[in-house]
Order: C-alpha cells, then structure tokens, then sequence
C-alpha cells in the first residue's frame, strides 16, 4: 500500500555516488545510448534512452523470469515542500494512487487482474517512487497506468479523493506516532537542522498543513513536480531496448513536460557545537540518539563513513557491540549506520539502553570508542570484514529486478541522485579500494563534534505540538523550457486500460533428493541468477508448540543461541568469522518447526558449509553468553508489550486455544519474562538434543550448485552427524478446540495512545485441510488485500485506518485467523461495528462474494506465480512448506489449477466458516477513551487485560 518512508539506513545497502552534477536535465537524446561499461566484479549492465518530452529511461535485461520490473522515479520529496505546505509530496503519492482521468476506481485494480507482484509507493525527504513487477504479457497495462497517472491525473484530483487521503495519510501518521519512540525522528530533524532548511520537518507533515491543503494547492504541486523531465522510469527483467522504446514512446511520449524545477543547493548543515535533549515515552527502557550531520549523496567521505559505521556499530562483532553488549553488558541493543540523502547525510548510533543502567554511562562509553576508532582508524582485518559484508549484500540485492532495494531501485536511484544510472559502479570502487586511512580520516573530518544526543526516558508521553497554520507564500511556476516537444498520441484512451489475454506459464524450479549417511533428506532446486547458495534445515516438531507442558520460548530461545558460539568459537569470534566470508547464518522456531539457514556466497561455499555444521552439531551454550542473551531476551518481551500490535498477539493465543494448549503462548515466540528467567543451560542443550537431530529433518538447498557438487560438501560436514543423549521427541499432539458459544472482548490499556489497535480472531481448520485453499480465497475477498472488504471500508471509504487487513497463519493443528486495524481512537466502537457487519454479511449470506471479486483474487493468487518465485529464499520457502505439510513437489502447480476451477459458490460457501458471533476480540488503547464505546457495542462479555493477559478489576 502506499507509504512514506524514512531515509534509508545504507549499512546494509551501497550508498550512491555522484558522477554528475546533482540536478542536472539530461540532454534529450532519443537514441539509445551504449551499454555503460563495468567496473566491479558484479553489475548490473543497462541502456539508455530520453524521450523528446525529457522522460529518461533505463532498461536492464534479465531474462530469468517471465516478469519485468516497472519502476519510476520523481525527483521531488519533503525537502521541496514551502513553508505552509508540509507533507504535500507524501499526500500527493497517496492521490497518484487514486482515479486517474480515464481510469475510475483503485490505481491498483487492474494490476490486480494481472497478477502483480512488489506494488508499492513511497515518499523520502528527496524523491517520490513507484513501482510493480508485472508478467511480460501486462507490461501494456502497466505502462497505460503510469502514463495515465502522469499525463492525465488531475481531472480526477476531486475535493472527495482530497479529503479521503488526507485522512488516510492522517491515520498513517497517528500511527507512526502510537509506535514506542514514534516521534524520535519529527525530534531530531528539528534538532539537527535550523528552521527553513528542507529537511527540518518531517516526510509525513503537519496535521495542521495537511488540514489547510485546498484542491488548488495539491494542482499546482502536481503541475509543478510530475512532469516526464523531471522522472526517471527503469524497466528490468523480460524486456529489451527495442521494445522500451517502442512501447515507452508509445504510452508516454504525449504528455507535455512540465517546468524545469531547482532542486535546493546542498546544504549539510554541518553543526559546530555538540547538544542535547531528553524527552518521555511510554516506553520500556531508555534509548539514546545520536546523530552527525554528515556528506551529502555523492561524497566519497559517505562512502567511507559507511565502512566506519560497519566497523563501530553495523554488525554482531563491531566494536560497539563487543563493548557495550558483550563486554560491559550495559546495552540491550546498538548499531551505527547512515542515512544516506541528497542534500546531506546523517550518520547516527542507537542503543537501548539495559534496565537499570544509567544512559549516561553508555554514552560515555559510545564517546570512547568512537574517540578511539578515529585516533587509531580501523584495523585492516576490519575494513576488509566491512568491505566483504557490503560486496556480499550487493550480490543478494541484485538477484531482484524489482521491488524496494531491487536492480530497478538501484539504477533509478543513480539516475535520479547522479544523472548516471551505473552510479553504483563507482560507489563499489569507493568501499572496495578505500584504505584506512582514508576511512579514519573521513571520519575524524565529520564525526569530531557537531552531533546531537536525543535521550528518551520512559514516563508519560508528552504529544509533539503540530506546528501552526502558515499560509504558503504566492508561487509562480517557471516557463515550460522549449527543448522539450511531445509526440502525437498513439492511444485511444476511451478504451480504458489494456489488458492481457495470455499470461505467462508457472515454471517452479524442478527439484532433485537424495539422502544424507546421518537420515536428512535433501532437496535440491538449482537457481543461476546470482553466485549465492541458500540452505534451509527444517526440524519438525522443533517449533513454538515444543514448549507445551515446559518453559514457554524454550525453542525460540535454543534456535536463537546456535549462532552465539559454536566449537569453541565464541559469540564475537564466529561472528567475525561469518562476515570475513560474506556468509549469513542463523536460526529460528515458528509454530511447528525449527529452522537453521545459511546464505553462502558461490566462492566460499565450504567454509560457510563448516560454520553451518558446527552450529548445528556444536552450539556452545556458553553460560555467559546465555546470560547476556536472556538480560536482551527479557527486554525485548517488555517492546513488545509497549507496541500495540505486539501486545495483541501475545494476549491472542491462549484466549483462541485455551490455557495449556500447544499454541496457547505469545504468536512471537518470546515467552514470558518468567519462563526465560527460569530456563538454565541444561534445558537448551536437552531441547537440542531431542529435537535438533538430521533423522527425519530435511536440508533444503537452492541456489548456485548441483547436486553432484554439493552431496560430497554435505556429507563431508554433516554425513557422521547423529542425535545424541537422550531419544529424539516426538512431535507434539495438537488437540482440535470447539469455538466459544459467543463473542468476547478484551481490552488493554494503553493510555496516552492515539489510536486503538483492534484484532478479531477466531480458529479454522489446519493447513492441510482439503477446504483450505477454498478458505483462503474467501478471506482474499474479505480481508487478505488493499483491495479487499475490509480495508476498502475502513480505509478508503471511511478513512478511519491506514490499512485493515485479515488472514490465516499456516499450521499443522487449527490456523489462528486474525482481522486487524489500527484506527483513529474516537473511532474503534465505529470500526468494530463495521468490521462485524462486513463479517456477518460475507459469512451469512447476505452479500455472497460476487464473480469480480472472485476474479480478483483468483488472479491475485495465479498470475502473480511467474513472479512469485524470483528469489531462491521464496523457492526454498516453497519447499520447506511442502516437505512439512507433506505436500507433493508440484503443489504449487496444483494450487493454481485448484484456484482457476474455483467457482463463486464454492468461495461462497467456504465463508460460512467465518463466525461473526463467536468473534474473539482484542482492543488495545486507551481505555479512557475507548471502553464506554466499546462496552455500548454489546458485542458479548468484555474483560479489561493487563499486558500479560491477566484479567484486571475494573471500577466503573
């Protein structure tokens, strides 16, 4: 759905830098230029081409699914934005979501006919993007549907769609805010940057600015910011030069360009004197900002302050971590990173501060090793371990073509930030040859003082005052410049938008078995798009329902610390080791199995392979390490107490299952601060070695490899690896519960909040029922998309909610089913009667599914398929799926026929599963201002929870 974003934390992900001028028009030239030459041992090789009317276009061909990537950029964010007119940029992407002139209904409509996949929208401080993979064959429709939006919009911008988004983006701000530290940020950029400078007010505005906003107002914007001179459309996948041009000059070479707007001079507003500031939140425990203004996007300092950050706070093993989180014990959680953006960057370290610490002592430790780190600069072991971890990263970003952070997103990106789309070439050369000298200079240059230190204490929530009513200053827009001319319309846009009559086939990658000396099967699917080679070891029965009759998170806690020493490496040491290869392991339980990963790079497959087999077969559960991990354990259950939604789900299960039920414990898998409390050593290494064992398990692998080359790997590491101590355990029993007689609601309070988090739950049947699939389309219909019952009323049409969603999680016993919404606080009786109707209504008849809605879903869960299954983490899901559920290897295929034959009667009659009377409700909020309302309902019993599911006395 539609959402802004904050800038993106580049640790992870290759800054960019400039190769040219930022702001520069490119030069219209409509023949395609040659391919842009590589420069590092991995790329993404692209053509160019400029419409007569400025629109710039990037084409990458990659032929590897029957998808393309349609992603465009617009050079226009919050930094654009006057003074009165906050937040006009994010408003606008939400309304570019909406009709356009020769379109009537949802944007997302017909994408959802052609089975789209990765639609999203979102708005940073600098730049407005959109962007869907959709099947080769609906490449059309998707083109029509930006041009459309592009070229023909603002007939369609009505007083009405005005209003509703503006609720809508409303509600999404009040969500933010509800979150624990939510209004850290609208802090911090009032701090880091004086009054007037772009980046001095948030993405998301004012309420105040977004209430003022006319129909004029967001006209001119538009005709301001959206022309095709100031975007950059990329088109990745399935598709060559020849057809983008062909096909872009088509669907966009008529639209008029609009003005050649500035874009503002970079200003970092670099900080000459270090502040500071404590607010409070109702929030578990301390947590401490602190923040550098740093080089703008394209500096090559950035690039070398990204390594810094690797060093000091990015990974498991940095200094930061090694100090304050291993050593010193004094934080729960740290990292350092940047924020990378046009006009200038912020570099910034966050810790959660441990119970019972002072803040002030972690800050003074932050302070030393920072001051250490730029005295001495980085060891040469580790910027080599930091340069592996950003080569390593790029490689798995670029196996998607699509999507946030995909090949698409990067070359739009390097288009838009540096007129060059292969910007990213010399970004890889920047981190790949940047010496330490370099790295502690640039940081001795831009982390010496200036920072800011944003403190926020748990206490009452204090709500940030909106900043008041300013009205925006005339404005004028710039002359159309002359250079741009349009070409005669090739499209007949009464016919509304064109849709495919074929689509692509479903091909899922064919799988190979064999089976391991120690009993695991393995199933092998090969992939070839990148050098990287995925393993999944799935353990039934190693789940979230294992803890039943014992220590509630006793399995999320053992899978948790196999990666926290192994064979007589410790936490930091094997670490260290994983990122020197470029390696990602870890583990983790969900409700019926546990699971083991490795993401390997092609070139270091076997000694990744040997981290992997000591992990599994030699976890040191070294008691020391088990006591710093519970401390951060126990305080990442009091988070998710503090966070609406999180409270909800761990209040959820035992009131859907019953007390001692398998899956009557917290849906995160946390546990209890008791239960974690009591576990010892001797229980992790009991539960390892009852459930943990290769007998009966399976060993998905797919990626870069053969079966025949990867077997003797295998064996070599894993083959002699057999249970050990005392027998393996069987898989727990998951006993069938009969729904309750009639609804219950339960409240939690959550006072000060500024919206209400509303679940409805009830049971189905398990995964594997014959009926689920039927189930599942019917839910579609209900609540399972934006386009769905459910969020259309709340959302769209009332503007109560950001977004309503509802769907049933997958499992070998009764699937929880849950609907929720977040709604604005004087709404929640409102948006539970409403929610009620909807279900009643769809349940009992009274509005059956109709055929289109049908279609829609029907299309939703087929022709996306072709795009489905673009990663190998989405195939060797699949797979694990399958293996536990005991599916055959086609399923997938069989799912899809089973949804094409389903017919309107069939989905009508699996919604009569859904029970309106025998609701489980869970509303958490402030109780001041929701439970008269809600007990007027008359919904059933109501019952006022505390945070752990306790009832509580109520006097009213």
């Amino acid at each position: 759905m539609p959402m802004s974003t904050p800038p993106r934390h580049s640790g992870a992900v290759l800054a960019l830098a400039l190769a040219a001028g930022l702001g520069a028009a490119a030069a219209p030239a409509w023949a395609g230029a040659p391919p842009a030459p590589a420069t590092a041992g991995v790329d993404i090789p692209y053509e160019e081409f400029t419409l007569p009317n400025g629109l710039r276009v990037v084409v990458h061909t990659d032929r590897k699914a029957p998808i393309v990537a349609v992603n465009i950029w617009y050079h226009v964010g919050s930094k654009d934005e006057p003074l009165g007119r906050s937040g006009f940029a994010h408003l606008f992407e939400h309304l570019m979501f909406q009709a356009s002139e020769n379109h009537d209904g949802e944007y997302f409509a017909p994408f959802k006919r052609v089975g789209a996949t990765d639609q999203n929208g979102t708005t940073s401080t600098d730049r407005t993007n959109y962007f869907q993979n959709v099947p080769t064959t609906a490449l059309d429709t998707a083109l029509w549907m930006e041009s459309d939006r592009m070229g023909h919009l603002l007939g369609a911008v009505t007083r009405a769609a005005l209003d509703e988004q503006r609720g809508v983006v409303q509600n999404e701000k009040r969500q933010g805010e509800n979150q624990p530290y939510g209004q850290a940020w609208t802090r911090l950029m009032k701090a880091l940057y004086p009054e007037g400078h772009p980046y001095s007010h948030s993405v998301i505005g004012s309420m105040n600015d977004l209430d003022a906003a006319t129909l004029d107002d967001v006209h001119q914007w538009f005709r301001a910011w959206y022309g095709p001179n100031n975007a950059v459309l990329v088109l990745a996948g399935d598709i060559d030069l020849a057809t983008a041009k062909e096909k872009v000059a088509k669907y966009f070479g008529h639209i008029p360009a609009g003005p050649d707007m500035a874009q503002p001079a970079v200003d970092v507003a670099r900080r000459t004197e270090s502040t500071r500031e404590t607010m409070h939140d109702k929030v578990p425990q301390a947590r401490i900002y602190r923040v550098w203004n740093v080089a703008q996007v394209g500096d090559p300092d950035l690039e070398r302050l990204q390594l810094l950050a690797q060093v000091l706070g990015g990974s498991r093993s940095s200094r930061l971590d090694a100090r304050l989180l291993h050593r010193d014990q004094l934080v729960d959680s740290i990292s350092a990173g940047t924020y990378v953006k046009q006009l200038g960057s912020n570099f910034i370290v966050i810790a959660n501060v441990r119970q019972g610490v002072d803040p002030a002592k972690v800050e003074a430790v932050i302070d030393e090793e920072i001051d250490r780190l730029l005295a001495e600069g980085p060891t040469a072991d580790e910027l080599e371990r930091a340069r592996t971890v950003f080569r390593a990263g790029f490689i798995r970003g670029i196996e998607r073509i699509g999507g946030f952070g995909g090949k698409a997103d990067t070359l739009a990106e390097c288009a838009v930030y540096a007129g060059d789309p292969g910007c990213f070439r010399e970004s890889l050369r920047i981190i790949g040859t940047s010496t330490v000298a370099q790295v502690q200079s640039a940081g001795r240059a831009w982390l010496g003082g200036g920072d800011h230190t944003l403190v926020i204490l748990p206490g009452a929530r204090t709500p940030l005052a909106e900043d008041p009513t300013v009205t925006p200053a005339p404005w004028s827009l710039p002359e159309v410049d002359a250079r741009y001319v349009v070409q005669p319309s090739a499209v007949d846009r009464s016919l509304g938008v064109p849709l495919p009559e074929e689509f692509p086939e479903l091909t899922f990658p064919e799988v190979e078995r064999a089976t391991l000396g120690n009993g695991t099967t393995v199933v092998l699917a090969r992939r070839t798009g990148v050098p990287v080679v995925q393993l999944r070891y799935q353990f039934p029965g190693a789940g979230y329902s294992a803890d039943a009759g014992g220590s509630a998170g006793t399995a999320g806690f053992t899978m948790g610390m196999l990666d926290e020493g192994a064979a007589g490496l410790g936490a930091l040491e094997f670490a260290d080791r994983a990122e020197a290869l470029g390696a990602q392991l870890g583990a983790g339980a969900g409700l019926d199995a546990g699971t083991v990963w490795l993401s390997s790079l092609k070139s270091e497959l076997e000694p990744s392979l040997a981290m992997f087999a000591d992990m599994l077969r030699r976890p040191d559960f070294a008691r020391a390490e088990i006591e710093r991990v519970r401390a951060t354990w126990i305080a990442n259950i009091a988070q998710e107490k503090a966070r609406p939604q999180t409270a909800a789900l761990r209040v959820l299960p035992p009131l859907l299952y019953g007390e001692g039920h398998p899956y009557a414990m917290p849906f995160t898998g946390s546990g209890t601060e008791a239960s974690i409390a009591a576990l010892d050593r001797d229980d992790l290494v009991a539960f390892h070695q009852a459930r943990i064992r290769p007998e009966g398990a399976t060993l998905v692998v797919v990626g870069d490899t053969r079966l025949a080359e990867i077997l003797p790997l295998l064996e070599k590491h894993l083959g002699d690896w057999s249970g050990s101590g005392q027998a393996a355990a069987a898989a727990p029993a998951i006993p069938a519960v009969a729904r309750p007689a009639a609804a219950r609601v339960f409240l939690i309070d959550q006072p000060g909040a500024v919206q209400a988090s509303i679940y409805a739950g009830q049971l189905v049947p398990p995964t594997t029922d014959e009926g689920a699939v039927r189930f599942d389309i019917a839910n579609g219909v209900l609540g399972g998309d934006f386009t769905a019952r459910l969020n259309m009323n709340l959302r769209e049409d009332k503007h109560w909610s950001y977004g309503v969603r509802s769907g049933a999680s997958p499992a070998l016993g009764q699937r929880p089913w849950l609907a929720s919404a977040p709604v604005q606080i004087d709404r929640t009786a409102d948006a539970m009667a409403e929610m009620r109707r909807e279900i009643a209504a769809f349940a009992g008849g009274e509005a059956p599914p109709t055929v289109e809605e049908v279609e829609r879903i029907r299309a939703i869960n087929t022709l996306s398929l072709p795009g489905a299954y673009e990663t190998a983490a989405s195939v060797a899901s699949t797979i694990a799926g399958n293996v536990l559920y005991g599916r055959p290897d086609d399923y997938v295929l069989r799912r899809k026929a089973e949804i094409e034959g389903m017919t309107r009667e069939q989905v009508a009659e699996a919604a009569k599963s859904f029970d309106a009377g025998a609701l489980t409700w869970v509303v958490v909020g402030d109780l001041s201002e929701i439970e008269a309302p809600v007990r007027a309902l008359g919904f059933g019993e109501v019952t006022v929870l505390d945070a752990d599911g306790r009832p509580v006395a109520r006097q009213r």
